[in-house]
């Protein structure tokens, strides 16, 4: 009987043993070191606003409720930070319908600071290049701490983010 052994190269070029077998044929020493190899690796879901991440439209908007009516949501091209992480508040470019348009972050299912709600969902509400809403409605709750956190891009930038504030019907 000869001793059959299978290796398998690693990313980093390290040989591993994966499997030992005293089988007559190498095919069933494949099979058994198949069987020996059997682990599902899984990763966290990522719950930060980062490229490529899924939003919700929350308001009434023409181009966001047909999106979200054909199962289509807008995708985050780029956030405006530095860190490259959305946050509640931050600015961010999406994919919507075959257009990119401007948006504004109003709910998300990260962890949250303390004393600001965390969704079950990724929330943001559209808004033109000079920051006024392109819906008349909001139709989720915000967070209060989007208030302060809009009026001081509002200074700090030339666009006025209050507007989002203006149309929110409910806060949390």
């Amino acid at each position: 009987m000869a001793q059959i052994l299978l290796r398998n190269v690693t990313r980093a070029g390290n040989v591993a043993l994966l499997a030992k077998s005293n089988a007559t044929s190498p095919l069933t020493a494949i099979v058994a070191g198949a069987a020996n190899q059997c682990q599902l690796h899984t990763t966290p879901a990522c719950c930060e606003i980062r490229k490529l991440s899924r939003l919700r439209v929350v308001d009434n908007s023409d181009l966001g409720k047909r999106a979200m009516a054909e199962g289509r949501p807008p995708r985050c091209i780029h956030v405006y930070n530095k860190r490259g992480v959305g946050l509640i508040g931050d600015k961010v470019l999406v994919a919507i319908k075959g257009q990119m348009k401007k948006g504004i972050l109003v709910g998300l299912k990260q962890k949250q600071r303390l004393k600001q709600p965390q969704f079950d969902s990724n929330n943001l509400v559209l808004i033109d290049d000079n920051g006024s809403p392109l819906g008349t409605r909001i139709h989720v709750p915000i967070p209060t701490v989007l208030r302060t956190i809009l009026k001081e891009k509002t200074l700090a930038k030339g666009a006025d983010y209050t507007k989002v504030l203006a149309i929110a019907s409910r806060y949390v």
